[in-house]
């Protein structure tokens, strides 16, 4: 594309880039397509792409000309299993599959500031590889970036993520957490089936689910202090095939949010204790099975207040976002690698996973127009 200055022309292939990857969404692990397209617009760039053992997904660098550190930026490239309704001209193809959630928005972003950043590399102090991640929907494509070693030897990690309630040309930087760890429950309940006209003589599931539901609420207001956080939330209740039969079981599903791993135990431990022992005055059982999910985003105190101190610096306007209790696998980078998750504004007219998701309202060209700011904070 030659020298990549911030021009109109560059801008409208960011715009074509984003617009292509929203019309052709790929599933958690079935982002082949898309990896392929993230390769060549690299390529074309002259980009170097990384050789790591990744079903899907991309690794790439710029920099490593001279001495310095081994700085990473992430993109997550899923989609969601959900049939769009935004009405866009650029609508996905695909029937029940949507980038609803902006992926398509960030991997557009990063690709530029690759791009950009490849046209300074021999200013570059060190190196910046770019993490094109695969599976972030199902909290595993983190994991299987650090499996692969793509982040062996990095120093720091940077990520990114729209927030479409923060106006555009804002960005919200905060030390601490930032998003929630987000478990996942399936609680099974055991009854006994009966006809409905003698209840008596079963043991009703239904029943027994809807007291532990109810006691489950009790968790968050008596066992969780008021100055901390968490949320229990049930999501499916399945129980019975006919109208006049008590069934055998009843199964149901739900979330567990939190930010600090001492809560996480508290609220885990007291599930486990409610489930048994409401089942138990029921003269039933009932078991607890845990979908461990990724911990709490957990930002650097150093890292956040500089790349603060930055953006301020360079007339970007900084806010201190609420934490949101949505999960997000760039907390497994955290762990080990201190670095930054930060919340680009969008205005955007639904909130994430929403059929109706688009990145901006229509402002995605305004938000593109301050990368090159955002770029010097990276």
């Amino acid at each position: 594309m030659g020298s990549q200055q911030w021009n109109e022309s560059f801008e409208q292939k960011l715009v074509s880039i984003r617009r292509h990857l929203h019309e052709n969404p790929e599933l958690s692990n079935e982002e082949y397509e898309t990896s392929a397209s993230i390769r060549k617009w690299l390529a074309s760039e002259g980009i170097r792409i990384k050789d790591y053992s990744l079903r899907t997904g991309v690794i790439a660098e710029v920099g490593g000309l001279h001495d310095g550190p081994i700085i990473a930026i992430r993109a997550d490239i899923d989609a969601l299993p959900i049939q769009e309704e935004s009405g866009l001209p650029y609508s996905s193809r695909i029937p029940g599959r949507m980038h609803a959630c902006g992926h398509d928005f960030h991997t557009a972003a990063i690709l530029g500031a690759a791009i950009l950043l490849k046209e300074k590399e021999h200013e570059l102090q060190g190196t910046v590889r770019f993490l094109f991640q695969p599976a972030e929907e199902k909290a595993k494509g983190a994991l299987q970036v650090i499996e692969s070693g793509a982040l062996e030897g990095v120093q720091v990690v940077f990520g990114l993520h729209n927030k479409p309630d923060l106006p555009v040309g804002t960005i919200g930087i905060k030390d601490g957490p930032i998003m929630a760890a987000a478990d996942g429950f399936t609680v099974e309940v055991e009854g006994r089936g009966v006809h409905a006209a003698v209840p008596e003589a079963g043991l009703d599931p239904i029943v027994i689910s809807a007291h532990i539901v109810t006691a489950l609420q009790s968790i968050v207001s008596r066992n969780v202090g008021a100055l901390e956080s968490a949320v229990v939330s049930i999501t499916r209740l399945n129980s019975g095939t006919a109208w006049n039969v008590i069934p055998e079981s009843a199964v149901f599903d739900g979330t567990l949010r939190t930010f600090d791993e001492g809560v996480r135990s508290t609220v885990r431990r007291r599930f486990d204790s409610i489930v048994a022992g409401v089942a138990d005055a029921f003269e039933s059982k009932a078991s607890v099975r845990w979908i461990d999910g990724p911990p709490a985003v957990i930002n650097d105190t150093a890292w956040a207040e500089q790349a603060s101190n930055t953006a301020i610096s360079i007339g970007l306007i900084v806010v201190d976002p609420l934490p949101s209790l949505a999960g997000e696998d760039f907390a497994f980078y955290l762990k080990d690698i201190p670095g930054v998750f930060v919340f680009l504004g969008t205005s955007g007219p639904q909130e994430w996973h929403h059929p109706a998701f688009d990145v901006m309202n229509g402002h995605f060209q305004s938000e593109l127009r301050s990368l090159p700011h955002s770029l010097k904070m990276l």
